[in-house]
């Protein structure tokens, strides 16, 4: 691929404005020197305007996701590409959101640029664990982790029962969920209907992988080691 295409289809800009940031001399490589569009050089040693390039397709993003953010590119209100370089929602292939948290729910959020790893994650096959924090309306009533672990719960206008899923108390009204699926608001649901309300929701776990410190808002590219903790026992 030319290098034109190439930092255009990282979302710095379109071909036109790269092909100016070229003939500008703003493009160039690791020791200085101007380069051409025609260039042959490893992506890594690219700078643009002194600053490396963006990681290459196959990108992981892990992005500690604030209450009152959007997983998507045009809703309107505060979007999550609004917390990432504005480049990054220009990427081509775009980097997607690896299932959602809804605009109420905060906590990890992976994105990825990658297809294929973004299937293998969220395929029902996978039963990656994901590890919620619920704060709740009402007390628990007492049965809820027997219920949730039964296998036998069906939500509302659904036709397939839930998979089995682990809940631990941590106050009155304060419990972690783990689930190895992921329906629409099924958190929330799961506790609808046990005649609860979920006020505050947070995913703090995908697989082994945790936010380790990650501040809300903030954001960090993953390496192959973090990819792998995804798949592991979490």
């Amino acid at each position: 691929m030319k290098l034109l295409r190439y930092i255009a289809n990282l979302g710095y800009g379109s071909r036109r404005e790269v092909t100016a940031w070229f003939r500008d001399g703003r493009i160039g490589d690791a020791q200085g020197n101007v380069l051409d569009e025609d260039a042959r050089i490893a992506p890594d040693q690219v700078r643009f305007d002194g600053e490396a390039l963006d990681p290459p397709p196959g990108l992981v993003v892990l992005l500690h996701k604030p209450v009152g953010y959007t997983c998507s590119t045009k809703d309107p209100g505060r979007l999550i590409y609004d917390l990432l370089p504005r480049r990054f929602r220009y990427r081509d292939p775009l980097l997607s959101p690896v299932g959602r948290l809804d605009r109420d729910t905060s906590g990890l959020l992976l994105l990825t640029d990658d297809g294929g790893l973004l299937h293998r994650i969220i395929s029902p096959k996978a039963q990656i664990a994901k590890h919620y924090e619920a704060e709740l309306a009402q007390d628990l009533r007492g049965d809820e982790a027997a219920l949730f672990a039964s296998g036998t719960l069906l939500l509302e206008s659904e036709k397939t029962l839930l998979l089995p899923a682990q809940l631990e108390v941590l106050a009155p009204r304060r419990a972690r969920l783990t689930l190895h699926e992921g329906r629409y608001h099924q958190v929330r649901r799961m506790f609808a209907a046990t005649g609860n309300h979920v006020a505050a929701l947070h995913r703090a776990q995908v697989g082994g992988l945790t936010l380790d410190g990650l501040a809300p808002g903030q954001w960090r590219a993953l390496d192959a080691g973090d990819v792998q903790r995804i798949f592991a026992a979490g």
